[in-house]
């Protein structure tokens, strides 16, 4: 099972990995702050690493926390209508 594969255009398959992705793209992001000027060349990559880790930007990640989250409120529905329809 592969936990990071898309739901939707920047979603993820688990909210899980979604949010493990997030975390990586904050610490990525907090390090190439902190280590800006005595370190620029891998701040530099540290904060494109952050993008790549986010699929874009910080609204991009956002969108797909909200794709991510309706995915798995609709599938938990698709599963409690299955339970309840008489067969």
């Amino acid at each position: 099972m592969n936990y990071f594969r898309g739901v939707g255009m920047f979603g993820s398959a688990f909210l899980g990995a979604h949010l493990m992705r997030g975390a990586a793209a904050a610490a990525l992001l907090a390090w190439a702050i902190v280590h800006q000027t005595a370190h620029p060349w891998l701040s530099l990559g540290a904060g494109i690493a952050a993008l790549v880790a986010l699929r874009g930007c910080p609204m991009c990640w956002t969108v797909g926390l909200v794709e991510t989250f309706s995915q798995g409120h609709r599938d938990s529905t698709a599963e409690r209508a299955d339970r309840t329809w008489p067969h």
